[in-house]
């Protein structure tokens, strides 16, 4: 009887957590551009006609209906391409895209910020 009290209680607490947890996120800046963004996009799809596919299919045009997306980039010159990576200020808006970590501003962002902070500024990474 008292494990069941105690699985309740515990659970109680996790509920309490995941509740401040989901406060704290429905309040994040980033999460609510995110929302607006999805939100706006998904309007623009069902105005089209378009799914979720067909707009992934016409920005990444590379790839192929075989599947083999582009085989030269590792081929060509032994090494793979490093993923671009886009990084957005909040502060300033300003924004950086980069394929190494030795980029100046990102470094100076770095250096002032930390390095946590700024990656938690990604905002996407592509091939």
């Amino acid at each position: 009887m008292s494990s069941l009290l105690s699985n309740y209680m515990q659970k109680e607490e996790q509920l309490k957590q995941l509740q401040a947890e989901l406060e704290k996120l429905e309040n994040d800046e980033r999460l609510k551009a995110e929302l607006e963004f999805k939100n706006k996009l998904q309007e623009l799809m069902d105005e089209f006609g378009k799914s979720a596919a067909d707009v992934i299919d016409l920005l990444s045009p590379k790839t192929s209906s075989t599947g083999t997306a582009s085989k030269s980039s590792a081929t060509s010159g032994g090494r793979r391409k490093r993923k671009l990576k886009i990084y957005k200020n909040p502060n300033t808006g300003e924004v950086v895209e980069t394929r190494g970590g030795n980029q100046k501003t990102l470094k100076s962002w770095k250096d002032e910020f930390g390095a946590d902070t700024v990656e938690s500024w990604l905002v996407r990474v592509e091939e």
